[in-house]
């Protein structure tokens, strides 16, 4: 006999269903077996993918729009400089307690 002897576990299980109710009870299972397929599905796409061969795409002449490069426009002040405050640090007083 442990700590949790079927009886715990009747005890529990009837207390589950009075704060709960079967409608959720029943909700909740049927969404636990909806994400789990879904999971198995997904496992299962992910290793077919790999043995089945990339489709190539038909030839066909693809037009590609020139663009003219445009020059950067250098910036005052270099972006990936550090910023840094050149100050002193001062000590701040305690506030007064009011007990």
């Amino acid at each position: 006999m442990g700590i949790f002897d079927w009886k715990h576990w009747i005890v529990i299980l009837v207390v589950v269903v009075l704060v709960f109710g079967t409608k959720k009870l029943k909700n909740l299972g049927t969404d636990v077996g909806e994400s789990i397929k879904g999971f198995r599905k997904a496992m299962n796409d992910d290793e077919k993918h790999p043995e089945q061969p990339p489709v190539q795409p038909t030839a066909q002449p693809t037009v590609q729009p020139t663009v003219q490069p445009q020059q950067p426009v250098p910036p005052a002040q270099a972006p990936h400089q550090p910023h840094t405050i050149d100050a002193q640090a001062q000590r701040v007083e305690d506030p007064i307690r009011k007990d």
